[in-house]
């Protein structure tokens, strides 16, 4: 079929929302607040002279310079710029900020720990709250250096039903969990977090409705697995394939905490590798690692149930309380339990560690914060510090970019889907939020011991929230509480969806942030054959000389108002174009102003036409 026929055929579009479309592309052209350039080009605060570092984009230049406004950065340039304030950087790594999210609340002690380790944004995601709402009040007032965020914590959401670890759920009290869980989620929770070795009555009947909300909503599921051994009955080869179980069965994206303590000791190459076996066929599952060759957990834990001295290969002389220098024997054992201290356990082995750093699907994640009492794994304050001047600078385990993108790339792209704020995150570059850290590669290491995990990192110079210093010249300035809160937002359809006219179709147009998306199914009108590919998570658009294009029932027209419209990562491609799509239900949309790339002309009156030869 020629261009004439397409035209001659009922190829003139006809659509309501295109001159909406013009009024919203306008006026979201605006500039970000605090974002628009100052007079003379100068800058509130320049970072001078530095080997400026984007994971993103792979950026590695020394000697560049970065201008900031207000919270965002305005430029990264080779060019020299002026400032109010000036760093300094000559001789020094600049870095997106880093992003552990793998720790816990942030509590006015720990924080402070956190920023002086590099992190500028703090997710509890081993953990958490059932009840979001007020937990993102509570830590909004309470103003935290940095930005913050959290799950929806099944386990404190069931302890209400005073429900003993080893208990499972009632269904009639599973089907209440999923509904707190699904409040929790339109509040601001950034994905749900199991803790299965720490509560083992938790079963697949509790687990999988939640499993299905969380597709449904499209957050990910942070799970600490059910087993950390590989001594029978239960292993860390039976824990992953639980947890690829679930995944593959809802389609949710699974995290695994700590994999180097829980899923992977022992068997690290092994548990890998059944990963990545998952991850080739389409699941969405990463994992996260703290650059120790010890863990630490509380005694009174499921974890020092009867057994642990096989399962984990160690004697009480393996244990020390965290925060002093105390070896266990059998007798304070007991002791200590009862108090319910947390003990580190010298029982990883490093090369453990090592593999897990270098899979590229494994992120940093420090799974501590330091609390009152420092009893504590030194990994509170020293995870980020540790994992560049052990393994980067010392054992080339990893290379810088590698490593930064693992502690702040990769963690904003685990929750940004539906955290428009960690889009901001993770890059350094024009436009993108003005969280920095500052260091000196040959310098920066962890000081944090088990005997005193409080001890700040070193080599760690300059660390911007927001664009204000919280750390300055390596002092912590605490008058600077720049944290904002990390939330989940959810875009829905709106009243009165638009209809596409083509020939003798109609096809349902949404506006999703401003933009209008139409059906993807559109194209079959115009000759195109669409195929999905299950692993890429993409739609295949091919032309096609005999295609019958498939009714479409009023029903299918417009989506419910209210339906999710969602970012699954899901893309069109049509020869050279591309596009990102959007998903509402089970259908799939594409930009309306992707017909224009495959060879229409959008008129002033709101027509397309197909372009003369």
């Amino acid at each position: 079929m020629n261009r004439n026929e397409h035209q001659k055929d009922g190829g003139r579009i006809r659509y309501r929302l295109f001159v909406l479309l013009l009024a919203m592309v306008i006026s979201l052209a605006g500039p970000a607040k605090g974002f628009a350039a100052a007079p003379e080009n100068v800058y509130d605060t320049v970072i001078a002279g530095g080997r400026v570092m984007n994971p993103e984009t792979g950026l590695d230049k020394k000697g560049w310079n970065v201008g900031i406004i207000g919270d965002r950065i305005a430029i990264v340039t080779s060019k020299p710029l002026k400032g109010k304030h000036v760093i300094n950087a000559a001789g020094l790594v600049v870095a997106p900020g880093f992003i552990d999210n793998l720790s816990y609340n942030p509590n006015p002690l720990g924080v402070w720990n956190k920023i002086a380790d590099g992190v500028t944004t703090n997710i509890a995601m081993h953990g958490g709250t059932s009840t979001p709402k007020e937990w993102y009040n509570y830590y909004a007032t309470s103003t935290a250096p940095v930005h913050f965020g959290a799950s929806f914590f099944y386990t404190e959401a069931r302890n209400r039903y005073e429900l003993s670890r080893y208990d499972s759920a009632l269904p009639h009290q599973t089907v209440e969990l999923v509904k707190q869980a699904e409040q929790a989620l339109n509040n601001g929770a950034l994905g749900i977090s199991f803790s299965l070795e720490y509560v083992p009555g938790i079963t697949a009947a509790e687990i999988l409705p939640l499993m299905e909300l969380a597709y449904e909503y499209n957050v990910p599921v942070y799970f600490h697995a059910r087993y950390s051994d590989m001594e029978e009955p239960g292993t860390n080869m039976d824990a992953l394939n639980e947890l690829i179980g679930y995944s593959r069965k809802t389609g949710a994206a699974v995290h695994i905490d700590h994999i180097n303590s829980t899923g992977g000791t022992f068997s690290m190459k092994k548990s890998l590798s059944l990963l990545e076996a998952a991850r080739k066929q389409g699941l969405d599952i990463t994992a996260c690692v703290y650059p120790y060759d010890y863990w630490g957990t509380f005694l009174n834990s499921t974890r020092f149930d009867e057994g642990w001295q096989s399962r984990f290969r160690i004697t009480f002389r393996d244990l020390q309380i965290a925060g002093t220098n105390h070896r266990l024997t059998e007798e304070t054992f007991g002791r200590y339990r009862a108090e319910g201290k947390l003990a580190v356990a010298y029982a990883i082995p490093e090369q453990d560690v090592v593999n897990a750093l270098k899979a590229p699907y494994v992120m940093i994640g420090s799974d501590a914060i330091l609390e009152p009492g420092n009893n504590n794994h030194p990994r509170a304050s020293g995870t980020f510090a540790r994992t560049i001047g052990r393994y980067v600078r010392e054992k080339h385990t990893l290379s810088l970019m590698d490593a930064l993108s693992k502690m702040s790339l990769m963690p904003a792209q685990r929750l940004e889907k539906q955290a428009p704020a960690l889009r901001k995150k993770g890059r350094l570059a024009a436009g993108m939020d003005a969280d920095i850290v500052i260091f000196d590669y040959k310098t920066i290491k962890d000081r944090s011991t088990v005997e005193h995990p409080e001890q700040l990192s070193g080599g760690i110079r300059y660390v911007l929230v927001g664009g204000q210093l919280a750390l300055d010249n390596g002092k912590l300035n605490k008058d600077v509480r720049a944290g904002q809160p990390v939330r989940s937002e959810f875009a829905r359809v709106k009243r009165g969806a638009g209809l596409l006219s083509w020939g003798t179709r109609q096809y349902a147009v949404v506006d999703y942030k401003g933009v209008p998306f139409v059906d993807v199914r559109s194209l079959e009108q115009q000759g195109y054959r669409l195929a999905w590919d299950k692993t890429a998570h993409k739609v295949i658009a091919r032309r096609s000389s005999s295609q019958t294009i498939p009714a479409i029932s009023g029903a299918e027209l417009a989506p419910s108002e209210g339906m999710l419209m969602l970012e699954r990562g899901y893309r069109l491609e049509a020869g050279d174009v591309k596009a990102d799509l959007i998903s509402i239900g089970t259908r799939t949309f594409m930009p309306l102003s992707l017909l224009g790339k495959l060879g229409l002309e959008v008129t002033a009156a709101g027509d397309a036409v197909w372009k003369a030869g």
